[in-house]
């Protein structure tokens, strides 16, 4: 009887300890929610994931995060209820980087995608001479960070490994910037030549010297090339002479009348809607976000009434689904407005051409027009989502 007795109250001790250790497992992860609410809500451009298990009554921590802040305050919390834990979260960028913390984009255009290989969903793309950063690395896949802060992947063959030294080299250094659609670096002073590499609109290189007809440039990885002059700008003096104008937006635009259309892309070589929209005023001197459902975030609203009035040239027209009782609005789609008697915008579907918001023009687009969601303007608008580079790069 005793024995049997000593067996339930150790069977109770253990239930106990079981419901104590599931209600504080419970509790923090209510935390890290809040946390992930207030400091990463997009994983896209920040990461907070933090899993708990209890093991013999002993707290472990697993997971990895870019927020120094919101992980201290986790820890803090921690403390503060006395729990014994052991650490096994990764604040990126670590180890696995080094100080190779840094890189730039080789190639004519890289492909980032969602996970570390090459089957994977491609979520976007970098520019030749893009500045990045890096968080991680898996096999031969590196976690990197754009300038518009999207993470995701893209292979060792795509970029070139820096230290912090070497990143600041490179970013201070005087830049050539194509502005073609598409052209080629040559081995020597002449388009005969062999190719260094294909090169495409918005590409960085660093200048080196020029003569009347070619800019000598170096690569990141410090393969020397020649551009011509006639497809090319000193990027500084780009920047400072740029107007983004309501003009300037429509003309950028068009040029890229008949680009394909590719999930995922952001260059002359595919692109999608976002991706479209983000290279235009990128060529207009402004980092914007990169996803449709990120831009429609940023900005000024405009035409809260849905009846296309109060528009301008160069404001973003959103597309989706509309918000039901039970489900949140989704945004799948974006166009840039032109402003014409035509009611026309331009956008990336199937590829890039213009559509019209009035049923009496023979590019009516009755589809769009159904699941419009409203506009943002940009131009002229004051936004920390709206990277000026002419602010952000003293001139």
């Amino acid at each position: 009887m005793k024995i049997i007795k000593n067996v339930s109250f150790l069977m109770l001790i253990v239930f106990m300890s079981c419901k104590n250790d599931t209600k504080t497992i419970t509790e923090l992860e209510n935390i890290q929610s809040s946390l992930k609410a207030e400091f990463a809500p997009d994983k896209r451009v920040e990461l907070f994931d933090i899993k708990f298990e209890s093991v013999d009554n002993h707290l472990i921590l697993e997971g990895e995060t870019t927020s120094k802040k919101a992980f201290s305050i986790l820890l803090d919390s921690l403390k503060n209820r006395k729990l014994a834990f052991t650490n096994h979260v990764r604040i990126l960028p670590d180890s696995a980087v080094g100080k190779l913390q840094y890189a730039i984009a080789r190639n004519s255009v890289i492909n980032i995608r969602s996970q570390p290989k090459h089957s994977a969903e491609l979520g976007t793309q970098g520019l030749l001479g893009m500045s990045l950063k890096v968080l991680d690395k898996k096999g031969d896949f590196y976690r990197i960070q754009t300038p518009d802060n999207y993470i995701s992947w893209v292979d060792k063959g795509g970029i070139q490994l820096m230290t912090k030294s070497e990143f600041d080299a490179w970013n201070n250094s005087i830049k050539v910037l194509f502005t073609e659609i598409f052209g080629y670096a040559y081995v020597d002073k002449s388009a005969n030549s062999e190719i260094v590499s294909d090169i495409t609109l918005g590409g960085l290189l660093q200048y080196i010297s020029e003569d009347n007809d070619f800019y000598k440039v170096k690569y990141p990885d410090n393969r020397i090339g020649f551009i011509k002059k006639n497809e090319a700008v000193i990027y500084s003096s780009w920047l400072k002479n740029i107007v983004a104008s309501k003009e300037n937006i429509e003309t950028v635009a068009k040029t890229m009348n008949g680009f394909p259309y590719l999930w995922g892309g952001t260059s002359s070589k595919g692109i999608d809607c976002s991706g479209f929209t983000k290279m235009v005023y990128l060529m207009n001197g402004f980092i914007i976000p990169r996803d449709a459902s990120q831009q429609i975030n940023a900005g000024k609203t405009v035409d809260k009434n849905l009846k296309l009035e109060g528009l301008e040239k160069g404001d973003l027209l959103f597309f989706g689904t509309k918000a039901t009782p039970n489900k949140k609005q989704r945004v799948t789609h974006v166009g840039i407005w032109l402003g014409n008697n035509k009611m026309e915008f331009i956008h990336s579907s199937g590829n890039v051409h213009l559509s019209s918001m009035n049923a009496d023009e023979a590019n009516y687009d009755e589809f769009n027009k159904n699941r419009y969601l409203g506009s943002q303007r940009y131009l002229g608008v004051k936004d920390e989502m709206i990277v000026d580079l002419k602010e952000k790069i003293k001139l």
